[in-house]
């Protein structure tokens, strides 16, 4: 059957979810406004600038499917279910729903005002991305009660349609800064597997060097694992890649958890492999060479060789996690069964005559 809402536009929506979805965008509005601060001068969260064309893109793709259910109460080339499930049932989902709502609006408010009055904050930030994703969800399956033209939505169509603005509504907690605990926590312990892992697979290749914390002593100095090379940065920015080809190019949630997993395994993956290269490279050249300019025959000084790495691993990861999208698209092929009622198969292949 064809989409019977696909002659609707944006404008043929009620007020209400107009008014909604201009006031969302305000919401979005002061969160990037926020984050900005942190995006431009952290580099570990230097790929936020991207995010919001990301997240325009996503909504922009999905939102013949939004108009569906809006319209219709149902995905394009779906029949609209009926509303079976109990009031008792719906209604307390949607009590959840309002508290939900009433929350994020508070801890939105509270981290816009610390904000204002302390300057940019890792706490604030970070209440600001995660009341910004309550009120998107919560808002969707508010506003989702009805179809445009009052007919009740069933409560699978709106928790699928809530589930199309994850993405948008989760993303901003990657480009937002954690908490300074939290954060320091995970670069140590990044840092101190990064600096076992390295010691241990050059120790077994017989190379003679000696580990005093994350400090590795080699033969010409000593190179320490600091921050920089703890991966937070390709951590992060990959979790951003994984979560966007997952929530572009899959469809099924098991695949996008999945394709989040592996980017997040890869990222560790490739940044033990750039620590390793760069203990190499300092093992041959001295500690002091990887600060050193990486030069091109014909374009020249390219970045430090301890940067251009660290670009070099992101680039890989994600062209790693593009080569893995045609894998989890794969369907197997479908075998029919074509053999005609009363004929047998025989060993040469083709029906037997009688």
């Amino acid at each position: 059957m064809s989409d019977s809402s696909e002659n609707f536009s944006f404008k043929s929506l009620p007020r209400s979810h107009i008014a909604a979805a201009f006031i969302l965008l305000g919401f979005a509005a002061l969160m990037v406004w926020d984050q900005l601060f942190w995006w431009a001068n952290n580099e570990d969260y230097s790929f936020g600038f991207l995010v919001p064309f990301f997240v325009g893109y996503v909504l922009y793709s999905r939102w013949p499917v939004v108009r569906s259910y809006l319209f219709r109460g149902a995905a394009p080339e779906e029949e609209p279910a009926p509303a079976s499930s109990p009031q008792s049932v719906t209604r307390t989902l949607e009590w959840v729903a309002v508290v939900g709502f009433l929350g994020s609006l508070m801890l939105f408010g509270i981290g816009m005002l610390i904000r204002m009055a302390t300057g940019p904050q890792n706490p604030a930030s970070l209440a600001v991305a995660m009341s910004f994703a309550g009120l998107l969800l919560s808002s969707v399956f508010i506003f989702s009660k009805e179809t445009v033209d009052g007919k009740r939505m069933s409560l699978g169509a709106r928790f699928s349609l809530t589930l199309l603005f994850v993405f948008p509504a989760l993303i901003w907690l990657l480009s937002a800064p954690m908490v300074a605990v939290l954060d320091n926590k995970i670069r140590v312990f990044l840092m101190n597997k990064v600096t076992v892992v390295v010691f241990g697979v050059f120790d077994f290749m017989g190379y003679e060097l000696e580990r005093r914390g994350n400090v590795l002593i080699l033969p010409e100095g000593s190179v320490g694992v600091e921050e920089a090379c703890s991966g937070i940065r390709s951590l992060t920015g990959c979790l951003f890649a994984g979560s966007f080809f997952g929530a572009v190019f899959l469809k099924q949630f098991w695949k996008k958890a999945l394709m989040v997993a592996l980017a997040m395994g890869l990222a560790v993956l490739m940044n033990l492999i750039r620590s390793m290269f760069l203990t190499i490279w300092s093992y041959h050249y001295g500690p002091n060479a990887i600060d050193a300019e990486w030069s091109l025959p014909v374009i020249g000084d390219i970045g430090t060789v301890h940067d251009v790495t660290g670009l070099l691993i992101m680039v890989a990861t994600c062209f790693g996690l593009m080569c893995f999208l045609p894998i989890f698209n794969y369907k197997l092929p479908e075998f029919d069964d074509d053999f005609e009622e009363g004929v047998q198969p025989h060993a040469g292949g083709a029906p037997k005559d009688d």
